[in-house]
């Protein structure tokens, strides 16, 4: 089985037109040690922020919640670590975790299937129906079909619907318009978050986005319909949930300097030891 080990750096620089008097930001941004996936280091590293605590949500995502300093004009916030992951064809495996699986079968708002998605279904063949895997592979290629991906013209509230009646959007609206289309067939599935390694360049301009879905016999497998793939060992699992909002690397609220300016950097290379012994020479 091929590794892979991965060196990934995750910046996000808030800009505030007026001083800062209260805030809080919800921070997802923790890989997950999952099967296939190894947190080997990991940190974080605040600049006018403090943390206040940490914990799992109901998801297992690790969650930390952050403070800003009182009167602050920028907020800086930059992870960093290495992690270990293995080519499983996108098989994640079994289900685990606090919710049941009949959960992931409920539609959220940004998932609920209008008409434009439910004629979308209707368009399948029926030989994909054959097995559940068939079908889930032949919905993502009908979806990256339809929906071309397009920067700038949707936004993390557009639902699933509105998302194919523009016929374009980028990984968070592709993960939505599949999640809502399995869950209608009769199939859980999740959104989920991370860090992809691009082929051609390290520096990113945002994170990633994809779904799983359970498929009897496999548990749960990934679908990343933008690049029209199975997650390979390129792919790291921060958080996920039933839609984008359980799974947002960064939410918040504040009081005060209300218009920001984010700027999102986000770096992912494989990782290369320093040999041992070299650096330093004696005396």
């Amino acid at each position: 089985m091929s590794t892979m080990t991965l060196a990934i750096r995750h910046t996000t620089h808030y800009a505030f037109g007026e001083p800062v008097m209260h805030a809080l930001q919800r921070l997802r941004l923790t890989p997950k040690e999952t099967q296939g996936q190894r947190v080997i280091a990991w940190r974080m590293i605040f600049d006018n922020a403090h943390a206040e605590l940490e914990y799992d949500d109901q998801h297992f995502n690790h969650v930390t919640l952050i403070g800003v300093e009182p009167g602050a004009r920028e907020v800086t916030v930059t992870c960093e670590g290495i992690v270990e992951t293995e080519d499983n064809a996108g098989v994640i495996g079994r289900h685990s975790g606090h919710l049941p699986l009949w959960s992931f079968l409920r539609q959220t708002p940004l998932t609920r299937p209008g008409p434009k998605l439910r004629a979308l279904l209707r368009e399948m063949p029926g030989a994909a129906r054959d097995t559940p895997l068939d079908f889930l592979h032949a919905l993502s290629g009908r979806i990256r079909e339809r929906i071309v991906y397009e920067a700038g013209r949707t936004h993390p509230a557009t639902t699933a619907e509105e998302a194919v009646a523009h016929g374009c959007g980028v990984c968070q609206d592709h993960a939505h318009i599949f999640i809502g289309a399995a869950r209608a067939s009769g199939i859980p599935a999740r959104y989920v978050s991370g860090y992809l390694m691009m082929n051609d360049r390290i520096e990113q301009e945002a994170t990633h986005a994809w779904a799983e879905a359970h498929v009897e016999g496999l548990g749960w497998v990934g679908f990343d319909v933008s690049n029209g793939i199975c997650p390979d060992p390129r792919y790291v699992r921060v958080a996920t949930g039933s839609d984008y909002r359980d799974a947002a690397p960064v939410t918040g609220i504040s009081f005060g300097g209300m218009d920001e300016v984010l700027r999102v950097g986000v770096a992912v290379a494989q990782h290369t030891p320093e040999p041992q012994g070299q650096g330093q020479t004696s005396q």
